[in-house]
């Protein structure tokens, strides 16, 4: 296996984690912050969203006009980078959220997909934001895939507190 086909392949399995580990919790409990855990679902899907964006697509192949036109990012960089998640409480909704993220998802994975090997060791594209630790395409692609499975992590604490634990298919779910 080549190592953009690797990237690809690493890259939609933490999509898919994402996906799994939010799809299915109801909407009325996203917004819900459990005590001691100063997260929601919504604050980490919004943030993943962002963080898909920048680490995959902006710094890779510049600002994509197809996704700007379907996705408030002004809006969404307030909501879920360096606010507290308090503040998205009822601001978005599941129904709105998971189609954008799943977008974002797919521009990602094509950017990654169509990406030519010898362009990996390049530096970002000049975006006028600093990236906190890549300074090459590969580094951000990288960083990416550690960075939601983090998240994912996360996202794995809400599910079990708010709805259930996960079932990796063996009835171990409820």
């Amino acid at each position: 296996m080549d190592l953009i086909s690797h990237l690809r392949t690493q890259t939609e399995d933490a999509y898919e984690w994402a996906l799994r580990l939010s799809s299915d919790i109801p909407g009325k409990k996203w917004d819900h912050i459990p005590q001691n855990l100063d997260t929601n679902i919504t604050w980490q899907i919004g943030h993943l969203m962002l963080s898909y964006y920048f680490h995959t697509v902006l710094v890779i192949r510049g600002h994509q006009p197809d996704l700007l036109g379907k996705l408030p990012m002004r809006e969404y960089s307030e909501l879920f980078t360096t606010a507290p998640p308090a503040k998205s409480i009822g601001k978005v909704q599941k129904e709105d959220l998971l189609p954008q993220l799943q977008a974002v998802q797919e521009k990602s994975l094509e950017i990654i997909g169509f990406l030519p090997e010898d362009e990996l060791g390049d530096a970002l594209e000049k975006t006028g934001i600093t990236h906190p630790i890549a300074k090459t395409k590969y580094e951000a692609i990288n960083w990416n895939i550690k960075h939601t499975l983090w998240h994912c992590g996360q996202l794995a604490i809400l599910r079990r507190i708010l709805d259930k634990r996960y079932d990796f298919g063996q009835g171990a779910g409820s």
